[in-house]
């Protein structure tokens, strides 16, 4: 499920502003800067050679002191390289402060007194425990459900919640225990909202609380889905006899609308046709026949009468 449709109304919950959004850091080419830092490392052992060839101890000491500078920059300056996988990014921080994220991949250069935390981009599966709840009708039911997400914002990410990671599992699990608390297994009312009855649009209620409860983490949902819903052990067989008892009762429904078109449709054919004309005891006894017929639930044993249609 793409993002979900803000027009769905959910009780979601209100979470704080974030106080830091995403942005690009400065970054430059790493192939430069890698040349150039390590043409700066062979100047500077250059220089040390060239110190042993002179002879002035004064003019000696600022060639190892020029060639040691040199080198130690260079080497200081190619720290600032970094190597961004597809699917990562990297958060920039100057002395605490969040100075942008690298997202291009390659080789890339910031400054070198930054620190960079890696963070992922890739899509991932979150598949919560099969939970044990009750439902609104306070039934006990067991469901699990899988979040598909990721990284929007990195910076909201690194700085708004301790561990993101962490924060989208107990999210998730808080959204699921929330959503099957306010809806029955199996509605009593025909126009009801049930877990079992109305995937589509309890998972899609699922996804907006899940996405009003993550943002603050720069966590996009993209699919969330029930992957386990079943009545808890200690009352599945019973409810299972009610299921099994609303089945029947709805057959015995169908059967007894159908044989009531069948045997209204005998009688009138036999007027129609003028075949027998029938008293009104006599087409109440073969209608209780027909019913009789065609609602049992075994084959009907006839009864021959070799006597007059009264006797």
């Amino acid at each position: 499920m793409s993002t979900p449709d803000t027009q769905v109304t959910a009780d979601v919950p209100e979470m704080p502003a974030p106080r830091v959004r995403e942005v690009t850091a400065q970054s430059i080419g790493g192939g430069l800067a890698l040349l150039l830092g390590l043409l700066g490392i062979a100047i500077g052992a250059a220089v040390l050679a060239a110190s042993g060839l002179v002879d002035g101890a004064g003019v000696k000491a600022a060639l190892i002191v020029t060639g040691v500078l040199v080198g130690v920059l260079s080497f200081v300056a190619m720290c600032g390289l970094n190597m961004v996988a597809p699917g990562e990014a990297r958060v920039v921080q100057l002395f605490g402060r969040y100075r942008g994220t690298i997202r291009q991949d390659g080789l890339r250069w910031v400054n070198p007194l930054t620190s960079r935390t890696r963070i992922s981009t890739r899509v991932r599966n979150h598949e919560t425990a099969v939970l044990k709840v009750n439902d609104a009708y306070g039934n006990p039911i067991e469901l699990a459900a899988v979040v598909v997400w990721r990284v929007e914002d990195t910076a909201q990410a690194t700085f708004e919640v301790d561990d993101y990671i962490e924060f989208v599992s107990t999210q998730t699990e808080a959204a699921v225990r929330h959503i099957a608390i306010e809806y029955p297994y199996d509605a009593h009312d025909e126009n009801g909202l049930s877990l079992r009855g109305n995937a589509e649009e309890i998972t899609e209620k699922l996804a907006v609380e899940l996405h009003a409860r993550v943002e603050a983490a720069g966590v996009q949902i993209i699919e969330s889905r029930f992957t386990h819903l079943a009545y808890a052990p200690e009352i599945a067989s019973a409810m299972l006899q009610r299921q099994q008892a609303g089945a029947v009762v709805a057959a015995r429904k169908q059967i007894v609308e159908g044989a009531v078109g069948m045997v209204e449709s005998a009688l009138a054919r036999i007027q129609e046709q003028d075949i027998v004309e029938l008293d009104p005891e006599r087409k109440a006894a073969m209608v209780s026949n027909l019913m009789v017929v065609l609602c049992g639930d075994r084959s009907a044993q006839p009864v021959l009468n070799t006597g007059t249609l009264y006797q």
